[in-house]
C-alpha cells in the first residue's frame, strides 16, 4: 500500500509514515504502561501509588479529557488549600507514578483540583467507573492488594489526607466539684462508601492501630497508643 493509502486507512499523516520507513518507530515513553505491557508489573514506586490511591479514593475522580479516539483520561483529587503540603505532596506522587505526564492544578473556590492527564489512568485505577464511588462496588483487584499490603501505612495515609482529620476533641464529664473538661487527640476518616471504609479498616489492622465506627460512616481512632501509631504514617495535615 502507499503511504497515501495507509494514511487515509488508519488517520496517521502522511510525514509520520515516512518518518517511520526512515528512522524505524520510536516508542512515546508516555504510552508505556505497567498494566498494559505484554508482561504486566506492578506500579513503580508502589509506596507512591499506595498513596495516591488512597487520595483517589478519598477525593480522586476520573474523567474523559478527549475525544474517544484520543482516549486521554483526566485524574483529578480535590485538595483543600488550607493544606498545601498535602496538595504537594498530591502532585509529586502524580509525577512518580507517571514521570511522563505533566501536573497541574486548576483552582477553584476554597481548594485546588490537582490534575494530570494520561491514557493509562483508567488501568492504573481499575475502581474507575460511572457514578459516585458510594453507590458502586470499590474492591481492589489483586495487583492493587499486593500493594496495599506492602504499603499499608501509605495508603492509610493518602485516606486520611483526602477524607481523614486529626484533631482534639474536648469532652465534659460533670463530677461532684462541677464540670471538667478533658481533651484528648483523635483522627476521623468519613467516607459513604461502606467498600472504602473496610478498605480503611483492613489498613488500620494491619498497622495494629486499634478503631471503632463512631458513625455509620465515620472511623475513629482515640486510644493513645492508637493515636502514636498512626502518627507515625498520618500525622496532621500540613
Amino acid at each position: 500500500m502507499s503511504p497515501h493509502s495507509i494514511s487515509t486507512s488508519t488517520g496517521i499523516s502522511q510525514a509520520t509514515l515516512y518518518g517511520w520507513r526512515e528512522h524505524g518507530v520510536s516508542v512515546n515513553p508516555r504510552a508505556v504502561c505497567p498494566r498494559c505491557a505484554p508482561s504486566p508489573t506492578l506500579p513503580e514506586p508502589q509506596a507512591s501509588y499506595a498513596y495516591l490511591l488512597g487520595l483517589y479514593l478519598g477525593d480522586g475522580c476520573i474523567n474523559r479529557a478527549s475525544t474517544k479516539e484520543k482516549n486521554v483520561w483526566k485524574l483529578g483529587i480535590i485538595c483543600a488549600d488550607a493544606w498545601p503540603g498535602l496538595r504537594q505532596e498530591c502532585a509529586e506522587a502524580m509525577r512518580d507514578v507517571r514521570p511522563q505526564n505533566k501536573v497541574r492544578t486548576r483552582r477553584l473556590a476554597g481548594c485546588s483540583e490537582v490534575i494530570s492527564c494520561s491514557r493509562h489512568w483508567p488501568c492504573l485505577f481499575p475502581q474507575h467507573g460511572p457514578g459516585r464511588k458510594h453507590l458502586r462496588k470499590i474492591e481492589l483487584v489483586q495487583w492493587q492488594d499486593i500493594i496495599v499490603r506492602r504499603y499499608p501505612g501509605e495508603f492509610a495515609r493518602g485516606l486520611f489526607h483526602s477524607d481523614g482529620w486529626r484533631g482534639v476533641n474536648r469532652v465534659r464529664r460533670t463530677l461532684a466539684d462541677g464540670d471538667h473538661w478533658y481533651e484528648y487527640s483523635r483522627y476521623q476518616f468519613s467516607n459513604k462508601s461502606a467498600d472504602i471504609l473496610r478498605l480503611c479498616g483492613e489498613a488500620l489492622d494491619r498497622l495494629g492501630v486499634v478503631w471503632r465506627f463512631s458513625r455509620r460512616d465515620v472511623i475513629s481512632v482515640a486510644r493513645r497508643g492508637a493515636v502514636a501509631r498512626l502518627d507515625e504514617f498520618v500525622g496532621p495535615k500540613y
